[in-house]
């Protein structure tokens, strides 16, 4: 059975706004199916849904750092997208993610350790539940499906400020290897993205302040990215055509970082 072009169902956590919102429009506009996720940010979520093309779409909402809300999630976008509480979907995109400052050098430890925490359960241990979670649904529905997740050039390029974010999303990326892997018999390709800065409401100040000449010309493109350009290549390595792209990081930053 081979997985269709359109009219899929597609689940997308940390989907109120950013690049969130952005993949849940692209998957659409393409024609399927979309369960917004989010956490705290109902008013958000609603916008995005407002803002979808077609019709069968849906709100989701849950703690992904909690295994018992995860699956509640995941078992809320199958049966509100059609396929039914035990029903399956057809591609999952692990979006959902924290990014709060914690610099080692003056940062207290009781908040080093808090936000260490934090990050792990949602960047890594949310991802890895929900991944579960729908390869089981596919494998049982005997379907091929598609799994991306949302890393960062962080993962490679370091986060200073930020290093529990930097290496939960080198673990994610990890993490997509190895489900590549392991479930590629099962018809279920995973593969990852690995941005670099791109435009968002959250970074919008910096963007505008002090610091935009200097993130700008991180890329030699002069500028940052676009939210849309990420969202239409998650779009691409869900779709039938990539599946020889499963264990694949893609870098996408404008070439800001080159790896070897």
């Amino acid at each position: 059975m081979n997985l269709p072009a359109h009219g899929r169902s597609v689940l997308v956590s940390g989907a109120s706004r950013g690049l969130g919102r952005a993949v849940a429009r692209a998957f659409a506009a393409n024609g399927d199916r979309v369960a917004v996720h989010y956490g705290s940010r109902a008013e958000e979520a609603r916008e995005t849904l407002a803002s979808l093309d077609g019709s069968g779409h849906a709100l989701v909402s849950g703690d992904l750092a909690d295994p018992e809300q995860a699956a509640r999630v995941v078992a809320e976008a199958a049966e509100a997208l059609g396929g039914g509480a035990d029903g399956a979907l057809d591609v999952l995109v692990n979006n959902a993610a924290v990014n709060l400052p914690h610099p080692p050098a003056t940062t207290p430890y009781e908040e080093w350790v808090e936000l260490w925490q934090r990050h792990v359960s949602v960047n890594l241990l949310g991802t890895a539940y929900l991944s579960r979670l729908v390869a089981g649904r596919m494998i049982a529905a005997g379907t091929p499906g598609r799994i991306v997740n949302i890393g960062s050039r962080g993962a490679f390029r370091g986060e200073p400020d930020h290093p529990a974010y930097g290496a939960t999303k080198a673990a994610v990326h990890a993490l997509g290897q190895s489900l590549a892997v392991a479930l590629a018999p099962h018809g279920i390709a995973v593969a990852s993205v690995a941005p670099g800065f791109f435009s968002t409401e959250r970074v919008a100040p910096r963007l505008t302040g002090p610091e935009a000449e200097s993130i700008r010309a991180q890329s030699p493109f002069g500028r940052v990215a676009t939210p849309e350009e990420i969202a239409s290549a998650v779009l691409w390595l869900a779709s039938p055509d990539a599946e020889w792209a499963s264990g694949t990081v893609l870098d996408l930053n404008g070439a800001s970082y080159l790896r070897t």
